[in-house]
């Protein structure tokens, strides 16, 4: 990653779209890692959420900051593979394979910036769904969360940005972006209890959302 671009970037256009155009309300922000390692756990609906987080987390910590992405999607072409590399510094994995060529795990790679205490950002949902709408989520971060037991796992609940940018859009529409972040996952959790916990989090978090206030008849 070429770190003077990518600070440059985030502060020249990632923070004035986000605290200005757009908006961005954190709930909770202290429970947000101060460093690495760590992964944060966020449901995704829009290319923006990537960019919410790591602008929530702040240019000090930007250089420990390493989104989990697709790489069939994002290296099939070279401005896209050089920004999402270079800029964003995404972790690309194939998310349809089982198993590596070098037979290593397809989160190998995942692992590795963990060990190297960075502050990881998946969305187990694998893909952006419908707006404002969450899918089932995949359990690979239930795998990571089994082989680095004492990195916290930080569930953040996303809201707006489904709606700012969706799926297949590429004209931004101004929308306010809350973000709900919520405590660690418990530690030593097998499989099936742990993507329990998360999908509670994740729907508790949800929950904080203000309900639509009703037009008075």
């Amino acid at each position: 990653m070429n770190h003077f671009l990518r600070t440059g970037f985030f502060a020249l256009v990632v923070r004035p779209l986000m605290m200005i155009v757009l908006g961005t309300n954190i709930r909770r922000g202290e429970l947000l890692p101060e460093q690495g390692p760590a992964i944060i756990v966020a449901n995704h609906n829009s290319h923006l959420d990537v960019f919410a987080l790591m602008n929530v987390l702040g240019l000090k910590r930007l250089r420990h900051v390493r989104p989990v992405a697709a790489a069939d999607y994002f290296l099939t072409r070279p401005a896209r593979r050089w920004f999402a590399t270079r800029i964003v510094g995404i972790i690309p994995i194939d998310r349809k394979q089982v198993r590596r060529d070098d037979g290593k795990h397809p989160l190998e790679p995942i692992s590795e910036v963990i060990e190297e205490a960075g502050i990881v950002l998946l969305f187990p949902e694998g893909t952006r769904g419908e707006p404002e709408q969450m899918d089932a989520f995949q359990t690979g971060v239930a795998h990571l969360a089994r082989r680095h037991p004492d990195v916290p796992v930080i569930p953040v609940f996303m809201h707006g940005l489904g709606k700012a940018l969706p799926k297949g859009e590429a004209i931004l529409v101004p929308f306010f972006c809350d973000l709900f972040v919520g405590a660690a996952i418990p530690a030593g959790l097998g499989k099936k209890e742990f993507m329990q916990q998360l999908s509670k989090s994740m729907n508790d978090l949800s929950d904080e959302l203000p309900e639509p206030k009703k037009i008075s008849e």
